[in-house]
């Protein structure tokens, strides 16, 4: 086993080397079928929150493009793997394509910057997170309404730290030292942040974000249904939402 996966990294590693000499798209081809599984992935990943009439083979499509550009800006001499590369375009072509469609109504957009406003300004007041029943009657609702909301809100926290770093532009790619140190900051502040959330939430964020497991994986470890556990990262995303604007905005 050990053998033979050495043999397929070798392969690899030897398709690389022709592809940056010629170019051939016949090398290309060969890449792209290799690493074709990446895409299916992401969509998979991404799909969790979607609505169920975003189609996941559009997503799929549009995380073709992404691939593609992937192994066309890929250096291996930099020494960062290309899955590491690759699904961060893969992710990113297909945001572009959500993003364009605009598929979140108007309605749950304005629900959800109220209750990203109304919780960031709770836990500041707090100096902690604050629990869902001190966030229902903030919002003057019951704890049910809230957790209807929630359910409500979460097809708008796809990747929703991704307008907070971008993780498209990576730290070998900036030359402005204040820019490199400021994301840094970010990521340290944003870490601790994480640390402070509740300890489901905290385990959900780590495990889906971290250790990249499905919402439904998640689920059949904290013995939790899915439902509940989509609750729990939609909290902890806006959560880490209001943090990360107030961080962030101390940087202007």
């Amino acid at each position: 086993m050990l053998d033979n996966k050495q043999a397929k990294l070798e392969e690899i590693m030897k398709l690389w080397l022709e592809y940056q000499q010629g170019r051939k798209v016949e090398i290309r081809e060969k890449l792209i079928e290799y690493y074709l599984s990446l895409v299916k992935l992401v969509a998979s990943r991404i799909a969790i929150s979607l609505p169920q009439y975003v189609d996941k083979d559009d997503l799929i499509s549009n995380g073709f493009f992404g691939l593609l550009d992937a192994i066309e800006k890929y250096d291996p001499m930099r020494g960062i793997k290309f899955e590491t590369y690759a699904v961060v375009r893969i992710r990113g072509s297909m945001l572009d394509a959500i993003r364009a469609q605009d598929w979140v109504p108007t309605s749950i957009r304005q629900k959800a910057k109220q209750y990203e406003q109304t919780v960031s300004k709770l836990e500041n007041q707090l100096g902690r997170a604050a629990t869902d029943n001190e966030i229902a009657e903030a919002l003057s609702i019951s704890v049910n309404e809230l957790y209807v909301l929630l359910n409500q809100l979460n097809a708008s926290t796809i990747m929703p730290l991704d307008e907070f770093i971008k993780t498209e532009t990576s730290s070998a790619h900036l030359t402005n030292p204040s820019e490199q140190i400021e994301i840094e900051e970010v990521k340290q502040a944003l870490a601790k942040t994480i640390d402070k959330l509740p300890e489901k939430e905290r385990l959900v964020v780590s495990l889906y974000y971290y250790e990249g497991l499905t919402l439904k994986e998640i689920s059949l470890i904290l013995k939790l249904s899915e439902a509940r556990i989509s609750q729990l990262h939609t909290k902890s995303i806006f959560r880490l939402r209001g943090a990360l604007s107030r961080i962030k905005s101390s940087f202007i």
